[in-house]
């Protein structure tokens, strides 16, 4: 098995072979792997290591404040191509011992009522996670990585930021390409490249938390190769994120590759899908059993971006959960009833702005075989 092994005593920007901060088409792969070949990434946690144990919240007020979200990649993927769906199989997820927790004034989904600074410390060890800022309480393991995507083209890069600019004039809230603390620093990647907050249609920051052990996320190639990237992982995290952060840590995800060719094509797929065959054993708390997943961002049809729009990431789940049910040989109007009777609506994040995602999970065992 191949493995990508970081020195997590250091910074991206000290060790930027490693990984990178920003998405863009130009980023050189790291590695190369075949489809069904495994692959250990070593991830940095979303501060880039700038959190330690025993540290104050007033001490977060020296740190890099745009490096978040370091990722580890990307891996070029043979025989991936633009119009293809690239499936990754998450084999293994193994945490690190300690993990933070911040809440931060201006930021999160109440943050209109909650100016809060407050920083918990997390020590992690046998299957669960305990805080002496929170005692009496002990939060059990569901690790997952709270960012996982590909490369965009250079066309979906200059359209997604001409989207999110326009909503940032019509007074939403994005984090637009800053080259400050970028990585890679060169130019024009540094400058151009689309910031790691929100997720897009090519993956990113959706912090579902039942991408656990097992689950396969799938997501349409924008590149050849498809360039994967992922990092920012939690121990644990309640569906939306509220506060802004899950259990931050740093982990090791062993993952695996599947390229479906056309597909992405064949579905006319706007937004990723993820899945868990059931098989492997979990615990209730991290992810239902045996289930196919749809995920929807606030994103008009026309291309318009809208901002904290749940209503309509939730229209787009469940126009996306339709459109796979479709695929399965039922109408429109038998999938609109399934979906009225059997799948559950989550909001996987409610504070990634712009892009808030809404995940539809349908239950494959309401299928007769």
């Amino acid at each position: 098995m191949k493995s990508i092994l970081i020195d997590r005593s250091r910074r991206l920007r000290d060790d930027p072979g490693t990984g990178h901060n920003r998405w863009h088409p130009d980023i050189e792969p790291i590695a190369e792997v075949a489809p069904g070949e495994e692959i250990l990434l070593e991830t940095r946690d979303a501060s880039d290591g700038q959190v330690k144990p025993g540290m104050k919240f007033e001490d977060l007020a020296s740190h890099d404040k745009k490096a978040g979200h370091p990722l580890t990649g990307p891996i070029f993927v043979k025989g991936a191509e633009p119009g293809d769906v690239l499936e990754i199989e998450f084999v293994d997820l193994i945490p690190q011992n300690y993990g933070w927790t911040v809440i931060r004034p201006g930021a999160g989904f109440l943050r209109e009522i909650f100016d809060a600074k407050f920083l918990a410390h997390w020590d992690i060890d046998r299957g669960f996670a305990r805080s002496a800022q929170i005692p009496g309480v002990k939060i059990p393991e569901g690790v997952f990585m709270g960012t996982a995507g590909v490369a965009p083209s250079h066309e979906q890069m200059v359209r997604w930021n001409a989207r999110e600019t326009d909503l940032v004039r019509r007074g939403g809230i994005a984090l637009l390409p800053d080259a400050q603390d970028a990585v890679p620093a060169r130019e024009p990647i540094a400058s151009n490249g689309l910031r790691t907050m929100p997720p897009r249609e090519n993956g990113g920051n959706a912090d579902i938390k039942q991408l656990t052990r097992g689950s396969r996320l799938q997501i349409p190639v924008g590149v050849t190769g498809a360039l994967f990237s992922a990092g920012d992982a939690h121990y644990a995290q309640g569906d939306s994120e509220c506060c802004i952060t899950a259990i931050e840590m740093g982990a090791s995800a062993v993952v695996k590759f599947k390229v479906l060719s056309g597909e992405a094509t064949r579905r006319n797929m706007r937004f990723p899908r993820f899945s868990h065959p059931g098989y492997f054993a979990q615990p209730q708390w991290a992810a239902p059993h045996n289930f196919v997943a749809t995920t929807g961002l606030p994103i008009r049809e026309d291309g318009t971006q809208e901002c904290e729009d749940l209503t309509l990431a939730a229209r787009n789940a469940l126009l996306e959960m339709i459109s796979l049910l479709g695929e399965r040989g039922f109408s429109r109007e038998q999938a609109y009833v399934i979906c009225s009777l059997a799948v559950d609506l989550r909001i996987s994040n409610a504070v990634d702005l712009p892009n808030v995602c809404v995940s539809a999970l349908l239950p494959e065992a309401i299928f007769v075989v």
